[in-house]
């Protein structure tokens, strides 16, 4: 296959001139596709794929990726990990209007008949260290000694679509870059043959709230950070196999030509985005192997696929989470998976049971599969939602709520088998040892070897980060 230069490039471009100029380039690239990264870096080298802004880190590293599990539509705290027993003696009676006067409450807002609603299902103890768990898992528990469960959390966020934003990009403004971007682009990547950061969704349990793709955005830093949604079923990526007809030599060439002729055009106009696209065409070209082979499940055993309880390729929460930790084995940097379920308005007493069964068996087995590869201790996992919900009843559901909620983080070097912060009596807000998202997200920098105030991108004559201008490393938690 020939690849034609345009026009336009006839104009600006004398054949002798093109081949000369590229043709160091066309050989090195192709050089470069073919002979083992390894090589490339020196032999032994632990040079990642792409190297990041940070150079050297700031802290020694106690994590080297992310993976964040991502409840869209706001999980109940009340009754995931914060047991109320004064909420459930109170229930049916009226919410004391010393919690609710002057604040916000989503569509309960002027209702002056709130009632308590108690916890909807039993918690128990769980493990050596005694987590307390809502009943609603039936997995989870076996795992509570590897459970940092963080009950004072707050955001700035009371509707889904803003919450989520605030809670990918530290600020409830779209467009600023996502905290996966942040990462890509201040640490690089340890894998050379796919995306950095990696987006995955399933449903089911209730209303799917919807999930823009400008979650996973890169904003201002330059396009080669932004996150890429892998598809659940089927090829996890449109395209990715050649049409019939194209062999792996013509996609080659074809990819060598752009690659030239995009140097040639940055080297006139000095566009960062273009340098963007000539490493997003490669990546692509290296993907059309990578991907067939992340998702050819056959080297896993038996046992693999009954501890996830699935076997892969169905769409489901546990096949993400099982390609999750495929992705941390070849270095993905950050992974993300949304489960969308847990808006629960109405029904939530059988509602977040249902949900609850379809992210319970694969959260579980994710967390027991890293520490059983030695990848735990390397990988920080983080589990919750965008907000929480009232302890008021809506009818027989729950509201938004952004004054308190739960979250749990395991595994790079965070503290397992503890309990952090803690809300109010009645689980209306988070009084003791609060945690911002901004303390979040600074907390998981840190864990990366990143001080999140020196994390910077200057953009419209401002530096911006990830925390904006707050948050704290909550060091109470980790080890």
């Amino acid at each position: 296959m020939s690849f034609p230069l345009s026009a336009i490039a006839r104009q600006s471009t004398s054949r002798r001139t093109f081949l000369t100029g590229s043709a160091g380039l066309l050989g090195g690239a192709a050089l470069s596709s073919l002979l083992p990264h390894a090589l490339l870096a020196g032999e032994g080298s632990a040079t990642p794929a792409s190297s990041g802004v940070l150079q050297p880190l700031h802290f020694a590293p106690r994590a080297k990726r992310v993976i964040f599990l991502c409840m869209a539509g706001g999980p109940s705290h009340l009754e995931t990990f914060d047991y109320k027993p004064e909420l459930a003696r109170l229930d049916g009676e009226p919410m004391p209007e010393s919690y609710t006067q002057g604040k916000p409450i989503a569509q309960l807002q002027g209702n002056r008949a709130l009632k308590c609603m108690g916890p909807q299902h039993p918690f128990g103890r769980h493990g050596e260290s005694g987590q307390e768990i809502g009943s609603i898992f039936q997995h989870l528990p076996e795992v509570a000694d590897e459970l940092c469960i963080v009950r004072s959390l707050k955001t700035e966020a009371i509707n889904h679509d803003p919450a989520h934003t605030f809670m990918n990009t530290g600020s409830t403004i779209s467009g600023r870059p996502a905290m996966g971007s942040w990462l890509s682009y201040g640490l690089g990547s340890e894998c050379q043959d796919l995306p950095g950061f990696i987006v995955m969704t399933s449903t089911g349990g209730g209303q799917n709230q919807p999930i823009a793709s400008r979650q996973w955005h890169s904003g201002f830093l330059p396009g080669e950070h932004q996150g890429v949604h892998f598809h659940s079923t089927g090829d996890p990526v449109l395209y990715v196999r050649n049409p019939p007809g194209v062999s792996t030599a013509d996609q080659r060439a074809t990819i060598d030509a752009l690659s030239a002729l995009n140097q040639q055009r940055s080297q006139t106009v000095d566009d960062p985005e273009i340098q963007a696209r000539i490493s997003q065409y490669e990546l692509a070209f290296k993907m059309q192997m990578s991907v067939p082979a992340l998702t050819d499940l056959s080297d896993e055993t038996a046992e693999t696929f009954a501890m996830y309880g699935t076997q892969g390729g169905d769409g489901s929460f546990a096949s993400n989470c099982l390609l999750a930790r495929r992705l941390a084995e070849r270095g993905v940097r950050f992974i993300q998976l949304y489960h969308r379920g847990w808006d629960h308005h109405g029904g939530i007493k059988d509602g977040i049971l249902k949900t609850a069964g379809y992210v319970d068996q694969g959260t579980t087995a994710l967390i027991k599969d890293l520490k059983q590869r030695g990848l735990l201790d390397d990988t920080l996992v983080i589990w919750g939602g965008e907000f929480g919900r009232t302890p008021m009843a809506q009818g027989n559901g729950r509201d938004h709520h952004m004054q308190g909620f739960s979250m749990f983080l395991a595994g790079g070097g965070v503290k397992g088998g503890m309990t952090y912060g803690a809300t109010d009596d009645l689980g209306y807000a988070a009084v003791e040892n609060v945690v911002h998202v901004h303390d979040l997200h600074a907390t998981m920098l840190r864990q990366l070897g990143v001080d999140h105030t020196k994390l910077t991108y200057q953009y419209r004559g401002r530096d911006f980060r990830l925390t904006d201008v707050a948050g704290r490393v909550v060091s109470e938690i980790l080890s």
